[in-house]
This record gives structure tokens, C-alpha cells and sequence, in this order.
């Protein structure tokens, strides 16, 4: 089953210091095994940055949890708080856009 990390981090770093980090691990995430896709969102009020992420199943999740990548996120962008949330994806509302474009559950 397709799965989606949630990730939310309130960082000390100011936004541009943020960003430059954001983009110097990028390439590093393009490699990660089963990791479909990643959106980059900023909360413009609080300044609270977050990843969701797309994986082909829980097993790819779970194994990218355990990589260096995964484990140096709080540090790499000086974390002073940070929300990790785990779902299943039930089913996309377009199964022909994005990155579970192959994924059907029969049409809800």
C-alpha cells in the first residue's frame, strides 16, 4: 500500500538560511529508494516548513526512516520542534495526475 510522510519543523534559521539548506539536501532526497515525490511547503505565518512525502509502499517509508538522510533532518535544519506523521493512502481523487498516477483501489 502507497504511504505519505508528513513532516513539520519550527526551525531557528532564518527563512533564506532555511531555503539554502532545503536545496543543498535535495539531490540526496532524488536518490531515495521508493520515494515517489516530495512537496516543499512553508507556513506563512508561523514560518513552520514541511515535507510530505510520497512513497510506493510502507516498506520504502520505514527504510528511508532509517537512513542518514532521514535521521539528520532535525539537525541539518536546526530543529527547535518537529512532527512526524505516518498514513496510508486510501486513494488519490485524480488517479491519473501526480505520483500515484498507477495507483487504483477500484474508485471511490
Amino acid at each position: 500500500m502507497a504511504a505519505i510522510l508528513f513532516v513539520r519543523i519550527k526551525s531557528g534559521l532564518d527563512a533564506r538560511e532555511f531555503e539554502r539548506r532545503l536545496l543543498e539536501r535535495r539531490p540526496r532526497f532524488r536518490e531515495v529508494p521508493g520515494l515517489l515525490q516530495k512537496i516543499y511547503g512553508r507556513d506563512e505565518a508561523t514560518g513552520d516548513v514541511c515535507g510530505i512525502y510520497f512513497f510506493v509502499n510502507l516498506e520504502a517509508l520505514a527504510a528511508f526512516r532509517e537512513t542518514e538522510l532521514a535521521r539528520t533532518i532535525p539537525t541539518a535544519y536546526e530543529a527547535v520542534d518537529l512532527r512526524r506523521e505516518v498514513y496510508d493512502v486510501l486513494y488519490p481523487l485524480w488517479p491519473e495526475r501526480g505520483p500515484f498516477a498507477e495507483f487504483d483501489r477500484g474508485g471511490a
